[in-house]
């Protein structure tokens, strides 16, 4: 059994600010963040929750997936940011769908979330233990961030992504992830005394651009196929550098490539799916389409699955 996706969705605030906004706040220019990031805008959180923003980005993914909430039988949210400790993201968002047949809990894997909750729910419906699943990826990133550290606070957005998978016929397809806690102090953020993100912005650079492609190269190897197989390669949102690094050491066309991180900054694990579903509502995905997804991030971890649509 493979889980396929039946239905996407995202949800992030109205209220933003742009590159103009935080230059009254700490030194920087809109063409400085603009040339070393890419970034334009970031949607900040004003009255939602990671709860609220993951659930309203469930209820349009159940919307054009065919499933009602009583039909899930797993929910699986990826963030690091949640107001609520106990219980689980994923519990709030199960009460507040009314999907009271589901088994839910929350993962934390920072920026390669989401693909890990991907691999763990495709383990579960390729057993046979559930047959309908919802995965979230869902942060409040404003909260931790230091809005006077022009090095952190230029990047990160609020917001949240959704995919429903349903269990059918077909062969489990290649996924892997990785993970490398001895240099995990490269990207940290403390929840005393200091709750705000922390970075080594260099380091973290030179990280993904190395593991991205090699993690690409390993999933085509594993799946025999080559770049000409592949329609698209979903990165994580993370810097516009990064992605036109990668395209670059995979000798492949940065078209392939697509990205918002102009409008949202990072997102950390709702940025696949905050892609995803603006690909899908526009008419990007088609069926039988394949797609890679990447991810990589605090740990530090990453990793890459195949996807067909």
């Amino acid at each position: 059994m493979i889980g396929r996706i039946c239905g996407t969705g995202s949800y992030v605030p109205d209220h933003f600010l742009d590159n103009n906004d935080l230059s009254q706040m700490v030194e920087t220019s809109d063409e400085w963040i603009r040339e070393r990031t890419g970034v334009v805008r970031r949607h900040i959180v004003q009255e939602d929750t990671v709860v609220s923003m993951a659930v309203k980005a469930s209820r349009r993914a159940l919307e054009g997936s065919g499933i009602a909430p009583e039909d899930l039988d797993l929910i699986i949210v990826s963030t690091f940011t949640s107001e609520v400790l106990l219980p689980s993201t994923a519990c709030e968002v199960q009460k507040e769908l009314g999907a009271g047949n589901a088994t839910c809990f929350d993962l934390n894997a920072a920026c390669t979330g989401f693909l890990f909750a991907w691999n763990t729910a495709q383990a579960y419906l390729a057993q046979g233990m559930y047959r309908n699943a919802l995965i979230i990826g869902a942060e409040r990133l404003s909260r931790y961030v230091d809005w006077k550290d022009r090095s952190t606070c230029i990047l990160f957005g609020d917001g949240a992504g959704a995919a429903v998978l349903k269990a059918e016929k077909g062969s489990t397809l290649p996924m892997f992830t990785h993970s490398d806690g001895a240099k995990g102090e490269a990207l940290t953020c403390f929840t005393r005394p200091d709750t705000y993100i922390q970075m080594e912005g260099q380091a973290v650079f030179r990280f993904a651009v190395k593991k991205v492609p090699e993690a690409v190269e390993e999933l085509l190897k594993k799946a025999d196929m080559t770049m000409e197989d592949i329609d698209y390669l979903v990165l994580h949102q993370a810097n516009r550098r990064i992605v036109e690094a990668v395209a670059k050491r995979l000798k492949t066309d940065i078209s392939r490539f697509p990205m918002n991180l102009q409008e949202y900054g990072n997102t950390s694990s709702a940025s696949i799916p905050i892609l995803l579903d603006e690909m899908n509502r526009e008419g990007k995905l088609k069926r039988g389409q394949k797609i890679i997804l990447a991810g990589f991030g605090a740990g530090l971890s990453w990793g890459a699955s195949l996807v067909e649509w």
